[in-house]
């Protein structure tokens, strides 16, 4: 299974598994630290990367009334505007952000939280969508960017599986070139709370999609083991290094570790090879160091092979070892020497 994104980006089920690099609110509101995270992002390992479009208009409304006020987590006692007023990329930056990234040759993509958000990233071309976790149930959004017929990477924290499969039907009226991301939407997200066997739910519940991860954790960890359970995919939100007092610092990797991560990951993939039981082509050779049936004195003709005069050693010239106890009684048809391997034609 696999989706072209565009000339030189193909997402592939069964391989080294995507890195997005996600730049969401790193930037600290400053363009050119916006522009630096992308540049950065491309360099240290990043097959592609992610940014957000949307004005907190978009998303909530101006006010103090408690209903809009968090009570917990990273960002507890902050106002929804506030918040997304600190965090949001403006729409006056992507341009740049799109003409930096054909420059550098890497893919730029976004998570719109609009329709308006939506026509600014047709316009710049954008080759795929995202859909983020908090707006898996917005149908009526995920329609309009559907009708686009571009593949969609659907994020489903929180999401219940009847949740997910209502936002598939509705992309499918399109099209169905879909990549479903497992993610727990906690900010940061602990290992204890990652829960990444749940990969391999999701590669068994959604088996005609390609399946990856959106990880919110601190660290490469749980990336590495999704990807030890088959995740394609990989989303880490992405900080030039972690002095930086940005919104999302908590449960985002650097420049080092997004190096690493790519690095190891590709290794995992590698050694996770094809399952194959039985003899692989770097162990021929090895199959001579196992043992076969030796004469550990003379034998004469007629004489009887028993526990006295054979044993198993190695390397494997002769009859194999477990026919030892198969051939104990049978006679010799001539003469063996002492140390000497034994051949099946050398006995009756």
């Amino acid at each position: 299974m696999k989706i072209k994104i565009n000339k030189n980006l193909t997402i592939k089920e069964n391989s080294s598994p995507l890195i997005i690099a996600e730049v969401s609110g790193n930037h600290l509101g400053k363009k050119s630290l916006f522009l630096k995270h992308i540049k950065s992002a491309a360099k240290n390992g990043a097959d592609i990367v992610k940014i957000q479009t949307y004005e907190p208009e978009d998303i909530t409304v101006k006010s103090k009334s408690k209903n809009f006020k968090i009570n917990s987590g990273t960002w507890k006692d902050k106002y929804l505007w506030d918040l997304y007023k600190k965090a949001h990329t403006p729409f006056s930056w992507h341009h740049d952000a799109f003409k930096l990234a054909k420059k550098l040759n890497i893919t730029l993509f976004s998570s719109p939280f609009s329709k308006r958000a939506v026509d600014l990233l047709e316009k710049l071309r954008v080759p795929i969508y995202k859909i983020a976790s908090f707006e898996i149930t917005d149908l009526e959004l995920i329609d309009y960017i559907s009708k686009k017929r571009k593949p969609i990477i659907l994020s489903t924290g929180m999401a219940t599986i009847d949740e997910i499969k209502r936002a598939i039907k509705v992309i499918e009226k399109y099209h169905k070139k879909i990549i479903i991301l497992y993610c727990v939407s906690g900010y940061p997200t602990k290992e204890s709370e990652a829960n990444i066997d749940t990969i391999r739910k999701f590669k068994y519940i959604f088996k005609n999609y390609i399946i990856g991860i959106s990880d919110h954790t601190n660290n490469i960890y749980s990336a590495l083991t999704a990807t030890a359970l088959g995740a394609s995919v990989i989303e880490k939100h992405f900080i030039l290094n972690k002095k930086l007092n940005s919104l999302d610092k908590n449960f985002s990797i650097d420049t080092k570790q997004l190096k690493k991560l790519k690095e190891i990951t590709s290794k995992i993939y590698s050694s996770l090879g094809k399952p194959i039981i039985g003899p692989k082509k770097n162990e021929i050779s090895s199959l001579k160091l196992r043992r076969s049936v030796f004469a550990i004195k003379d034998i004469n003709k007629g004489e009887k092979l028993t526990k006295y005069n054979i044993r198993n050693f190695r390397p494997k010239i002769g009859i194999n070892s477990n026919k030892y106890f198969k051939i104990l009684g049978k006679k010799a048809k001539k003469n063996i020497k002492k140390f000497s391997p034994i051949f099946s034609k050398e006995i009756k």
